[in-house]
């Protein structure tokens, strides 16, 4: 079979179990488990992927919910990774959409295992703990991702959009040690660690108008006492610093830390600080591959798709992006800015009629992709080398 040939087929083996692929997103859907404790989602989903012939096994001990599996082709020198993720957020469970995301790349796999010698090797890699962690930043840590050529998914969305970047992401507790004392009958005796946060969050904001355009800094006071009547010996602060690049990040990080310390010296409170969630860098998502995925969008009738972007949030796979040529695409669910990411309303929106619909339509665009990477001569070349020409920029 030529190439539209295989993308016919797999067009229709997709709409023929579209039932079995919509399965997943139910039942991640109905079974929400917050990052790195998605035992219910590895066992369902690596059963049913075992069930479509691929060998399953774990990448690495620290992360027992992460799945590597490998469906072999005709050829093995190329190597091409889809990735899952299903992790959901606390309270409002899938309202990032990962059980869509997941039907999603298992339709993909699916429609790609039953393609009888295919010119390389499938890998389907469950990525935990997007959401609290950053499980792709362990596996790229691991070296997981170096066996492959190229990595993708595709992210749930009020609009289309083939390349978008994000900002890379540094998670810092700062903690402060006080003394405890009689809040009015002997303030003098203590050393107020409040006073040290409230100094911090004070000298950030005067921070905010030297930073460059995209750079954010939020926070939240995540313990600042227990009574008003007692001078708290204990405060602590939770801040995300995103900026656009990690080079920048890693500058901007350095002045919290000399705002911390600052507040220290300030109050006589002492301060501790320490990362508390995996850092982010910035995604930096393949320009050939995006167009790939931008051709075969129209090819399934994707319409409005928006122009190449900045991104304002934050995703483990921008390390993987560093690593290897990687995209992150985004397909509709929804009209556009009608509802927001992080939501119920989002949440309902992936088993929707048009989340339905979308859910189809991109388990095809990478099954497409993935056939052109492996029988268009010369386009996987061509991204790698576009890919190690833009890694040295």
């Amino acid at each position: 079979m030529n190439i539209n040939d295989i993308k016919k087929y797999i067009s229709k083996i997709i709409d023929e179990n579209k039932e079995d692929i919509f399965s997943v997103s139910k039942y991640l859907k109905d079974n929400p488990e917050i990052g790195f404790k998605e035992e219910k989602a590895y066992d369902f989903l690596t059963q049913k992927l075992s069930s479509l012939g691929f060998e399953i096994d774990n990448p690495t001990e620290k992360l027992p919910t992460s799945f590597l599996g490998k469906k072999s082709g005709l050829s093995h020198y190329k190597k091409i990774a889809i990735l899952f993720e299903y992790d959901a957020l606390p309270t409002i469970g899938h309202g990032c959409g990962h059980n869509m995301i997941s039907a999603i790349s298992y339709g993909a796999s699916l429609a790609l295992s039953k393609i009888d010698d295919l010119k390389g090797d499938i890998y389907v890699v469950g990525c935990p703990g997007e959401e609290n962690g950053g499980g792709k930043v362990i596996l790229t840590n691991e070296g997981i991702f170096d066996n492959f050529d190229v990595a993708m998914m595709i992210h749930p969305s009020t609009e289309n959009k083939v390349y978008s970047t994000s900002l890379a992401l540094d998670a810092i507790k700062f903690s402060y040690k006080g003394q405890t004392t009689h809040a009015s009958a002997s303030p003098e005796k203590g050393v107020n660690a409040l006073d040290a946060v409230i100094h911090l969050f004070n000298g950030i904001n005067y921070l905010r108008q030297y930073l460059k355009d995209g750079t954010r800094i939020h926070g939240i006071i995540s313990n600042g006492g227990e009574a008003p009547n007692v001078i708290p010996d204990y405060a602590e602060a939770k801040f995300y610093f995103r900026a656009k690049t990690r080079e920048y990040l890693d500058d901007v990080v350095k002045k919290g830390i000399n705002i911390a310390e600052g507040a220290s010296k300030m109050t006589g409170a002492e301060l501790s600080w320490d990362y508390y969630e995996l850092s982010n860098d910035d995604l930096r998502p393949s320009k050939k591959l995006s167009e790939t995925f931008r051709k075969n969008y129209m090819e399934l009738g994707i319409k409005n798709i928006e122009p190449d972007s900045e991104g304002g949030g934050s995703t483990d796979v921008g390390n993987v992006s560093h690593r290897i040529p990687a995209v992150h695409p985004y397909i509709s669910i929804a009209p556009k800015h009608s509802i927001s990411g992080h939501t119920v309303e989002f949440r309902d929106a992936t088993l929707s009629k048009k989340g339905k619909e979308a859910t189809l339509q991109a388990a095809k665009a990478i099954a497409f992709t993935t056939i052109d990477l492996l029988y268009e001569p010369n386009l996987l070349k061509n991204i790698k080398e576009d890919f190690e020409k833009n890694k040295e920029v």
